[in-house]
């Protein structure tokens, strides 16, 4: 298949939207995209295991093409409730997942929510609240969360004469990132204005950090309390330092912690086909030829 359906589904009041990549009969595989992202980025990795699971990529609420919250409230938890409803549209009694960055602590906290519902789990660099993360005091956290706020409401949304603008800005963040990738994201990460410029699609209230998230503790519980197969997988040069030297295996019952050596934090794009090696070894399918 070479691109796949839009579809809708209805969640908390918001009309969001995902990428159905076909083969129905085949077992579910969702891939949840990170912060100011979007469901196409995983266009390679979706073509690639399609013909082995029904793949579906939802646009995270305030993402894409999926409805923005009324009030730019986005917790973690709203993210996996979001997730729970696609699951129980397409009927899934259990589905493989696999999540990168804030989709990757989406897909964390689900599975160790909702054990019995995950057969299999990949983390992309996705492991952003390690064990020892500090916890500020609660006015710093509410002061903080206010003052993003108001500086996200006077925020102009950047605007771009063309989408290969946009795509050079996504490329001065990323220099692995090739041209036509770029070009790729920006076509289905941004939307036209009236005024026949480009701006994100993404809130960007979505930016903000809620000061009710779960806190380490929180996410150490639902790590021990994962049943499936985990496999976390960083990127040697991410800002995410932290997780790689965390021994996070530990807080799990069957993890495997795995290192794509030169790429960074949006390491299926920088390295798609060594990501794509071991996503593929570790679901159990046969190396592509050609790749």
């Amino acid at each position: 298949m070479l691109a796949p359906q839009s579809r809708f589904y209805e969640s908390h009041g918001l009309r969001l939207h995902y990428a159905d990549w076909g083969n129905e009969s085949a077992p579910p595989l969702i891939l949840i995209h990170g912060g100011r992202d979007h469901c196409r980025s995983w266009d390679v990795i979706a073509r690639s295991l399609q013909p082995h699971f029904n793949v579906l990529a939802p646009d995270l609420r305030g993402h894409g093409d999926s409805d923005w919250t009324r009030g730019g409230s986005y917790a973690l938890t709203e993210y996996v409730y979001d997730l729970t409803q696609l699951i129980r549209v397409v009927a899934a009694s259990q589905v493989t997942l696999i999540g990168h960055s804030m989709g990757g602590m989406v897909s964390l906290i689900f599975s160790g929510s909702f054990p019995d519902q995950v057969s299999k789990l990949v983390v992309l660099d996705g492991v952003t609240m390690l064990p020892d993360t500090p916890k500020a005091p609660v006015h710093e956290r509410i002061g903080k969360w206010v003052d993003q706020l108001d500086k996200l409401h006077d925020r102009t949304p950047r605007r771009y004469t063309t989408l290969e603008d946009a795509a050079a800005q996504m490329v001065l963040h990323n220099k692995r990132l090739s041209r036509d990738l770029a070009l790729h994201l920006a076509t289905h990460g941004a939307r036209r204005n009236e005024d026949g410029s480009y701006s994100w699609k993404f809130d960007p209230y979505q930016r903000a950090s809620a000061p009710h998230r779960l806190w380490p503790d929180d996410h150490v519980a639902l790590w021990a309390r994962i049943a499936c197969p985990t496999l976390l997988l960083n990127a040697g040069e991410s800002f995410l330092a932290g997780a790689r030297a965390a021994g996070l295996e530990r807080y799990f019952s069957q993890a495997r912690v795995e290192t794509i050596a030169g790429a960074g934090h949006w390491l299926q794009h920088d390295k798609p086909q060594e990501v794509l090696g071991e996503i593929r070894r570790f679901l159990g399918l046969a190396e592509e030829s050609g790749g």
